[in-house]
């Protein structure tokens, strides 16, 4: 029986003799029948779906799980539907420096497509806004109360997502022992691009606002920024950033070139009509174009480095007009969801 397809083979199942109701006789075939559009009617089905780690799959978000060896907590999301025995995508969803959980939860919102593509999505929470090695057991702990949950051999693929700083904690995380044979893939979402970083605009970084108080005088002179170092461990990199947060987006990636990944190729442009949930609400008075402005409707260039070894994916993504904070639309949230899902999987489910 396949209640997602609706079909029931009832030559599996043998039911002699008849149902005999006052003035009818409804002969074994039909009684199997009628059975099996009850088992699969949508209320049978939603009782019969899995309920992970006791939240509700779409869960209000003063409603999280607790992680009980830190008593700190997070969102998750998962299918409505998820059966015993399912395979699903699982993505931890690190949110950016000075934000939160609702935020990260508005700005990537994957969970609304968490039935079409099968995803359970873990949204933490630093209560410092700022991810540090102090937060490094309790992700580990919400990643090892899901595997436990959906059970490691029905996880098809774990990817590591994070927003600005979540996107380089989730760089420094991916190639570490307790990751590297769990992480299948790393979407960077303007937190830092493998295989050749782009210049960073001048203007980029958070502005300073008309009611801000006047800065303290300085004479020692601000620490030179450092490279950060390229992981060496395997998994798919998508690089996801707006397009006044750079100078521009080198054409090559020494990431492709790691698994002899085709030359990149330019995807139609993802056009949304519908903006994003989420913007910096404080940070308007003035705004700036490399920070963010307002939600609004976009368009998107997708790049890809196609034909990668190993099952692996690599992808640049270029939001136009569009800074830091505004939170990401629908259809370009798809396109990146597609991309992820359709990269090879099977780290965890493999021993990791």
């Amino acid at each position: 029986m396949n209640c997602r397809e609706r079909s029931f083979d009832i030559t599996r199942f043998r039911f002699d003799g008849a149902l005999r109701i006052p003035g009818s006789l409804i002969p074994g075939s039909l009684v199997l029948g009628l059975l099996a559009l009850l088992l699969c009617s949508p209320k049978v089905l939603a009782q019969q779906s899995l309920r992970l780690l006791n939240s509700d799959c779409t869960p209000a978000l003063d409603a999280p799980v607790t992680e009980p060896h830190t008593g700190r907590t997070y969102v998750l999301d998962y299918p409505c539907d998820l059966q015993p025995g399912e395979d699903v995508n699982f993505i931890l969803n690190l949110h950016g420096g000075g934000s939160n959980t609702a935020y990260q939860h508005a700005y990537f919102p994957a969970w609304e497509l968490k039935e079409k593509y099968r995803l359970v999505i873990a949204t933490p929470y630093s209560p410092t806004r700022r991810w540090s090695e102090v937060d490094d057991e309790y992700l580990q702990n919400i990643i090892d109360a899901v595997t436990a949950a959906v059970g490691r051999q029905h996880l098809r693929a774990f990817w590591l997502a994070g927003h600005s700083q979540g996107g380089s904690t989730s760089r420094r995380l991916v190639c570490t022992p307790y990751f590297t044979d769990k992480v299948d893939g790393f979407l960077s979402l303007s937190g830092g691009r493998l295989g050749g970083a782009p210049e960073r605009s001048p203007e980029a970084g958070r502005p300073r606002q008309l009611t801000d108080p006047e800065p303290t005088p300085t004479t020692a002179p601000a620490p030179a920024a450092t490279a950060a170092v390229e992981p060496d461990c395997d998994f798919s990199h998508i690089f996801a950033i707006g397009e006044h947060e750079i100078v521009s987006l080198p054409s090559t990636s020494f990431w492709a070139g790691k698994y002899h990944c085709s030359l990149r190729v330019k995807r139609p442009n993802v056009i949304d009509t519908i903006a994003g949930k989420t913007y910096d609400r404080g940070h308007q008075n003035p705004a700036t174009k490399a920070w963010g402005r307002e939600a609004r409707p976009g368009t998107a260039e997708v790049f890809q480095y196609p034909d990668c070894e190993r099952g692996r994916i690599v992808a640049d993504v270029v939001r136009i007009d569009k800074g830091h904070t505004e939170g990401l639309e629908p259809q370009i949230v798809e396109t990146i969801v597609q991309l992820l899902t359709g990269a090879e999987g099977g780290k965890l489910r493999s021993g990791g």
